[in-house]
């Protein structure tokens, strides 16, 4: 071979991370405008009903129609991604979120901020999932996980910092900043997808399953609403079980359905594909007890510990802190240990560090508290890293955009699920002691149940094969 040919191979090779990062780092943006905007109005629900004149009770609306749309949306993104090009998608998604977003900040009733949450949903949805498309479609194996360090270390810190940025904002702006600053960041994001994304070869054009995508959305809104409502007791129990039972009935309808089209929105034979399958499951015990984390932490520290809304938020967000040392690790610890093994110490170690805040205790040093949670937050976003790359190790280029489509909708969801665990063993632990108001002894159970679904995690990933994912990672044999 000549010099000249090695000389442009190399000149390649070192381009490529060049662009890797600002493309990781473009989706890596999207990730955080819509992990943040998840629970960002956390702390300012009741600012926004004071400000708009409502019930503060109903301006919990504004999460749940977020989620909603968010959830039911993305099991068409990957098939609307193929049909228009991820780039035109991608930058059509970030406009509808930022339109959405101005919307919400010129709001002047609470359901007009609502149907803005609404909207800003939908873009979310298609914002996510075509992001991970573009990275996967974009960078070599060999790449990929150092990519996705860069895209989920935001989105590790995103959704624990929300509750703290919105109480910030609420208390010394307005609680409209909380949306103003989402336009500017769309605006970069835009400009970034069209100047770093190429206009792809599309895949060949397939007949869109619209009965499968309503199906699936009513699945999933039935299911994201009724735990909402059992969460947070509207409408009481019946009703949280029919709208739930809705969920499940169309959940049903659309298993049936995909036997017999032969391009289902949601692609179910990517379940054979064993990678995928098994951090698609361990995923989602995974997710559930990380879910759980931010509901309860600053629940415990507030109502157990007596500390202030503020105070609470700093601990909860060292958490997320941690994240940002993943980056670095995250490839050498799956080049010397694998994933298989790597991933079930995560399973593990994570496992730990839920039951050590079951532990926490007034009398515990703050700097005790703080080591937990730090550690912890590194463990679950090592984890994040390996579970977002190994599922994708063995799907073919020609169905990733239904893998990604699953893979965000599972992810979604399991979060979701996660709080609504975390507050039904609460509440069993109120009524098992027959009290009124939680205690500490209730947020201990509440962690252990979410800890032990991050052991089932860890079972799972005992299932991988010992060289899974070895040409992401380039572990030795």
């Amino acid at each position: 071979m000549s010099g000249g040919a090695l000389a442009g191979q190399g000149a390649a090779a070192a381009a490529r991370p060049t662009r890797m990062r600002p493309l990781a780092l473009m989706v890596a943006t999207a990730f955080f405008m819509e992990q943040m905007d998840s629970t960002v109005l956390v702390t300012a629900l009741p600012d926004i009903a004071r400000s708009l004149g409502a019930d503060p009770l109903h301006a919990n609306l504004t999460l749940t129609a977020y989620l909603i749309s968010l959830t039911a949306f993305i099991p068409a993104s990957g098939r609307i991604a193929d049909r228009f090009g991820m780039r035109n998608v991608f930058s059509a998604a970030i406009l509808v979120f930022t339109l959405a977003s101005i919307l919400c900040s010129l709001a002047t009733s609470l359901e007009m901020l609502v149907a803005a949450r609404f909207l800003q949903g939908i873009g979310a949805a298609m914002m996510s999932p075509v992001g991970r498309l573009l990275l996967l479609r974009s960078v070599p194996k060999s790449e990929l996980v150092h990519a996705m360090a860069w895209v989920l270390t935001p989105t590790m810190i995103a959704p624990i910092a929300g509750p703290l940025v919105g109480g910030f904002l609420t208390t010394y702006a307005s609680w409209r900043w909380i949306f103003y600053i989402n336009i500017p960041v769309g605006i970069l994001g835009i400009a970034m997808a069209w100047w770093l994304v190429r206009d792809e070869d599309r895949p060949p054009p397939r007949r869109f399953d619209r009965n499968g995508a309503i199906l699936c959305g009513i699945a999933l809104s039935g299911l994201v609403i009724g735990l909402e409502m059992l969460v947070h007791g509207l409408g009481g129990i019946a009703a949280a079980l029919a709208v739930l039972g809705i969920g499940v009935a169309a959940g049903f309808a659309y298993l049936g359905h995909a036997r017999r089209h032969d391009a289902p929105v949601i692609d179910l034979t990517l379940m054979r594909i064993p990678t995928f399958a098994i951090a698609t499951w361990a995923g989602i015990f995974f997710r559930v007890a990380i879910g759980a984390f931010p509901f309860l932490l600053p629940m415990m520290l507030q109502l157990g510990f007596g500390m202030s809304a503020f105070e609470s938020g700093v601990i909860t967000f060292a958490s997320g802190i941690s994240a940002l040392a993943v980056k670095l690790a995250t490839i050498p610890m799956l080049r010397r240990f694998g994933y298989r093994r790597t991933m079930i110490a995560n399973s593990g170690a994570c496992a730990l560090f839920l039951l050590l805040c079951a532990a926490f205790r007034p009398d515990w040093p703050v700097a005790a508290i703080y080591g937990v949670v730090l550690l912890g937050g590194f463990v679950r976003s090592l984890q994040f890293n390996a579970l977002g790359t190994i599922a994708f190790a063995d799907v073919e280029t020609a169905r990733m955009s239904d893998a990604t489509s699953l893979h965000s909708m599972v992810q979604q969801f399991s979060a979701v699920l996660g709080i609504s665990i975390a507050a039904a063993a609460l509440a069993l632990s109120l009524g098992a002691r027959g009290a009124q108001a939680a205690a500490l002894s209730d947020f201990s159970v509440a962690f252990a149940v979410v800890a032990t679904t991050a052991l089932v995690s860890a079972i799972l990933c005992a299932r991988l094969a010992p060289d899974a994912g070895r040409e992401l990672s380039g572990a030795r044999p």
